[in-house]
């Protein structure tokens, strides 16, 4: 034990340890407690399968060169 610090202060230093390890551990178990419930709780509603018709547009042989060219230069090639 240092000479130059008194038993009541290494006495409060060790309390306070305890109370910051037991804090932790009571925020760790909190946190998993409600991540657990979240995760049983859906976030969204149950969402329909229909949607919006896709539409499709026919590329004239140009138009799918270009867009093959558009491709090449943004990948870096």
């Amino acid at each position: 034990m240092p000479e130059h610090v008194s038993t009541l202060q290494l006495i409060g230093v060790t309390v306070l340890t305890v109370a910051g390890v037991v804090w932790a551990l009571a925020v760790t178990r909190l946190m998993r407690r409600a991540r657990v419930e979240a995760a049983a709780l859906p976030a969204l509603p149950h969402q329909p399968d229909i949607g919006p018709v896709h539409e499709y547009v026919e590329l004239t042989p140009a138009e799918q060169d270009a867009f093959a060219g558009l491709v090449r230069r943004l990948d870096g090639r």
